[in-house]
């Protein structure tokens, strides 16, 4: 289970529960936690803190039962009856409504398959096609990278004439939208600041140029509450892998508003996008609904184990989640602000904690070496280039003691200069 108050390195006051913050101790809140019980849930190394959700979430019982069941019974005993007797061919739609929830969708606009690169790609062509008569796909410079790549293929393989890639300064966006914009392409939270978009005045002024917009969720879905149908969304992405607990490379997820549905045509069509695949017609019919933007066969076993994490948010409401992660943010942010040692660090997150996600991020010269250190003394950050050490609060299997914990460790290696170790300056393929 998770990292206890009193194993690894933690300090003295976190086993006696002396760590004080405005809400009392940390041991206190810990007790006041109305999700702490969720720990249960996970399975989490007992020597470490993690505090790497917002890259890759923890391994919950359910997710793991569920992957043994799925290669020892339903594919080791049940074979290829699994489609219809354990219900695979209907993981897409199962797993996409367990997360419309979190997302706040209405049933029939959200569905699981691929990865966000590709359903990006699916997106964009449709909503370029869409606005046939606009060439432009708007963009913050700060936007993760993947989602500006897909961009700049899609703009290869059309030309420049059809897609044409405009960045922007992050604050700049609402300024930019000129009249030969087709597509806003945002992420909702940044994924180096952690800095949170106004998601309702940025579609809103959007759509009222004739905008459509396209939302990256991929670090506030099952963390931030998010509200696509009420803020008129157009089209949305997100992964299954970072607060949804999902395991490494789980399926993504897509969006699409319902009022989109039967213009939208997305360019990869697959059989799985049929409206009957099991016909074998040579000539392709989409699916009807958010089902056409399907099309290769469902990873089994990876959209099994994410259907099942996804279990752990059924009796959670995520104004929860959104509370939980930002008190546990903010007993991070003061014990930095306190510790002397740490006075090097600098904060590059939004400090109003409504304009920020579920993750704060620090600036340091030597930030690698010091998320390095951290990862070996049992916390485990992560290292954004060229300077940047994140740290991520997911409200279900985080303790306000292991942020306790995580900050004195943090103090004992900047105090000491332990980064200075060559061990922690050595890179691998994974940053």
């Amino acid at each position: 289970m998770s990292a206890g108050a009193d194993s690894g390195e933690g300090p003295v006051n976190d086993k006696t529960g002396g760590n004080k913050t405005g809400g009392g101790t940390l041991a206190q809140m810990d007790q006041q936690d109305p999700l702490a019980a969720k720990i249960e849930a996970f399975d989490i190394p007992r020597d470490q803190v993690y505090l790497d959700g917002n890259s890759l979430g923890c391994l919950s019982l359910a997710a793991k039962q569920r992957a043994r069941e799925v290669v020892e019974q339903q594919w080791g005993q049940d074979l290829i009856k699994s489609w219809n007797l354990h219900q695979w061919i209907d993981l897409p739609v199962r797993a996409g409504e367990k997360i419309a929830r979190l997302i706040g969708a209405a049933p029939g606009q959200t569905i699981c398959c691929d990865s966000i690169s590709v359903n990006l790609f699916k997106l964009l062509s449709a909503a370029l096609a869409m606005r046939a008569d606009r060439r432009v796909v708007l963009s913050p410079r700060g936007n993760f990278p993947t989602d500006l790549y897909m961009v700049q293929g899609l703009a290869r393989q059309l030309g420049d004439e059809r897609c044409s890639l405009r960045l922007v300064a992050d604050e700049d966006i609402t300024s930019a939208l000129a009249d030969d914009v087709a597509v806003v392409l945002l992420s909702h939270v940044n994924f180096r600041s952690g800095a949170l978009y106004d998601m309702h005045e940025i579609t809103a002024k959007a759509q009222a140029k004739g905008i459509l917009v396209i939302w990256d969720l991929a670090h506030s879905a099952g963390v931030v509450p998010v509200q696509l149908d009420a803020c008129s969304v157009d089209f949305a992405v997100g992964c299954g892998y970072k607060y949804l607990n999902g395991g490494p490379g789980a399926p993504a997820f897509l969006y699409v508003a319902e009022r989109h549905q039967t213009l939208a045509r997305q360019p990869l069509s697959g059989w799985m996008g049929h409206m009957a695949p099991f016909e074998f017609e040579n000539e392709y019919q989409p699916a009807p609904g958010v089902a056409g933007f399907l099309s290769g066969t469902p990873p089994v076993i990876s959209l099994s184990i994410l259907d099942a994490a996804l279990d752990v948010f059924a009796d959670v409401d995520v104004a929860q989640l959104r509370r939980k992660s930002l008190a546990l943010a903010g007993v991070f942010m003061q014990g930095v602000e306190q510790s002397p040692p740490l006075r090097e660090l600098r904060l590059c997150s939004p400090v109003d904690e409504a304009q920020r996600g579920a993750q704060l991020a620090y600036r340091h010269p030597q930030a690698f070496a010091i998320c390095q250190a951290l990862i070996a003394h049992g916390v485990i950050a992560d290292f954004r280039a060229p300077d940047i050490l994140r740290v991520g609060f997911s409200p279900l299997f985080l303790r306000f003691t292991d942020i306790g914990r995580s900050v004195d460790v943090l103090c004992r290696i900047m105090q000491e200069q332990l980064w200075r170790d060559p061990v922690y300056n050595v890179r691998h393929k994974v940053t």
